[in-house]
């Protein structure tokens, strides 16, 4: 059964281009609560491809999805609304990734090219700087407007511009008031990788160095299981930063312990305002197999899904998310990945919605 017409605010006279919009809601921008960026970049990727087609699979799938939710109930009244992809930002993404992969080419052949290395390289960094300022600009335009935030990457070196300003629009005496749930296999917190400043691999680095007021005052990891010795040492000295490695989350499960204790404590290590950060590599790679970079451990669709539930029952608000690295991989479709990126999107969408009323 066709659940889009259930809500009083659907009229059947409504229509959109099916460019705009997801989960089937017939609503324009201004009608919806809740507003999702979309970002088809994938420059600095190191091992998959396809994550630039996350956002285009995950609205593909998203018809497929029943409004009604047993957890949200009738949340999507408020209306949740996809904004169309930019070409330009995908146009972007395909010429420099080609440049970028000249780099890792030439590093992985021990080239003594160095000019030419040097010089691909600082044209991939302006380029990542100048899709950081964009996404700025636009995340800025959807809080100014008085929406719900909502991201949908691309690699995870996307959001960097739409954290720094949701972390902005919630700060009270020059210090933001927002803490990350960041979840993910990696930990990125990588200073650079392969010579790329705005890494896919460096998104949390760059997150915690920000200016202060655009920097959150917690990062609060989950899920991680893929990191190096630098980022490890980093993690460590920093005491807004508190990681679950993976490895030891699951030996307290092994041993007895319940998710809802887990669950609890990565919760109470969180302020009142939080920003959830997913990468999908986060879940066990059966969930998502096509994603870029996928690691063996990590967590279930029902423990993503109790999380966020217990988030909204302990009272805090989400202020905003986003969601990277559904990908097409070497697929011309994988439609088993958007149809499970949809899916987490939806319960993203929903929560918070739902903690914002």
């Amino acid at each position: 059964m066709d659940t889009n017409t259930r809500s009083p605010k659907f009229d059947a006279t409504t229509t959109i281009s099916s460019d705009y919009g997801i989960f089937g809601i017939p609503l324009s921008e201004a009608e919806c609560k809740l507003v999702i960026l979309p970002v088809p970049w994938e420059v600095t990727t190191s091992y998959g491809k396809g994550a630039s087609n996350g956002p285009r699979i995950i609205r593909e799938a998203s018809a497929q999805i029943d409004l009604f939710d047993i957890e949200t109930k009738t949340a999507y009244e408020d209306g949740i609304f996809m904004k169309p992809v930019s070409n330009e930002i995908h146009q972007m993404s395909h010429d420099f990734k080609k440049e970028a992969q000249k780099v890792i080419q030439l590093k992985t052949e021990m080239s003594d090219e160095t000019k030419t290395i040097e010089t691909l390289t600082a044209q991939v960094n302006q380029a990542s700087e100048k899709l950081t300022a964009w996404v700025y600009l636009e995340t800025k335009k959807i809080l100014d407007a008085g929406k719900l935030f909502g991201l949908v990457g691309g690699d995870h070196s996307s959001p960097l511009g739409a954290i720094q300003a949701v972390c902005e629009k919630h700060s009270a005496g020059g210090k933001s008031e927002v803490g990350i749930l960041h979840i993910d296999a990696h930990s990125d917190t990588r200073q650079a990788y392969q010579g790329f400043l705005q890494s896919h691999a460096s998104i949390m680095y760059n997150v915690m160095n920000s200016a202060e007021g655009k920097r959150p005052n917690k990062l609060v990891q989950l899920g991680i299981r893929d990191f190096c010795e630098e980022e490890y040492n980093f993690i460590q000295s920093r005491s807004d930063i508190k990681t679950f490695f993976d490895i030891p989350t699951k030996q307290r499960l092994l041993k007895g312990e319940s998710w809802e204790s887990i669950a609890s404590d990565v919760i109470s290590e969180l302020p009142k305002k939080v920003y959830i950060s997913f990468d999908i590599d986060g879940l066990d790679p059966q969930f998502c197999p096509s994603t870029g970079t996928p690691v063996v451990g990590g967590l279930s669709v029902d423990e993503v899904f109790f999380l966020f539930n217990l988030l909204a029952q302990s009272g805090r608000q989400i202020v905003g998310f986003d969601l990277n690295e559904v990908s097409t991989g070497d697929a011309e479709t994988a439609e088993w990945d958007g149809n499970v990126g949809a899916r987490m999107l939806y319960k993203l969408c929903g929560w918070s919605i739902v903690t914002n009323k």
